[in-house]
């Protein structure tokens, strides 16, 4: 897989991150998150040279309990995603790519690896409907939901923007989220590295087994 190395530049231009509409067009959000941008081709892993802190989060798993993230991804490959379990096309393709590729891994790696999927739908996605929908993909997957406006300014600190979820003339609820996947370094704990929507099951599967060991791909 080709990466991308992000300058410093690209962090001090502020703008709109694209955002994605499940099941529709791309749009833009109406607040003020970094732009994070490359010139690798669509797919491609990008190297963050300036990596993200982990979010002081914590919000509810599926199982009705508190879940910290920092502390219980210390130390740990941990890919994040910001999606919602009812976006028809985008969320439950970037999960099963994600879920392919680690099945593809050797067992004591599978165990290592932390896949984290925090809703930007949490009005919808109680535990329970999280859970299940997780389930389906990769019961390994961890599933959080809470207040929205506490994950929104979680997902802006990683440069990702969402919205929260509106209602359509057609009777449809669209979440509008970037729909991009950051993984962290298990040994810094920071997040490195940036995968678009169009990363593929072959890109992960190459590219998880470094992400494991902190390696860039």
């Amino acid at each position: 897989m080709r990466t991308t190395r992000v300058t410093v530049a690209a962090f001090v231009a502020a703008a709109a991150l694209a955002l994605t509409a499940c099941g529709g067009e791309p749009a833009k959000s109406s607040g003020s998150v970094t732009q994070i941008t490359g010139t690798g081709k669509a797919g491609s892993a990008t190297v963050l040279d300036r990596p993200f802190d982990k979010p002081d989060l914590v919000l509810t798993d599926t199982t009705g309990k508190p879940w910290n993230l920092r502390e219980q991804t210390k130390g740990r490959p941990t890919l994040i995603y910001f999606g919602y379990t009812n976006c028809p096309d985008v969320c439950p393709l970037t999960m099963s790519n994600i879920a392919v590729a680690r099945k593809a891994l050797p067992k004591a790696d599978q165990d290592k690896l932390q896949v984290v999927f925090v809703t930007t739908d949490p009005e919808r996605d109680t535990p329970e409907s999280l859970g299940k929908w997780l389930k389906a993909q990769d019961p390994s997957f961890i599933g959080l939901t809470g207040d929205f406006a506490t994950i929104q300014t979680a997902a802006r600190s990683l440069g990702i923007g969402i919205e929260a979820a509106k209602k359509e003339a057609d009777g449809s609820v669209v979440s509008m989220h970037g729909a991009q996947v950051l993984a962290f370094s298990p040994k810094t704990d920071e997040g490195y590295l940036l995968y678009g929507e169009s990363t593929t099951v072959d890109d992960y599967t190459k590219d998880l087994p470094k992400i494991i060991k902190g390696e860039n791909p």
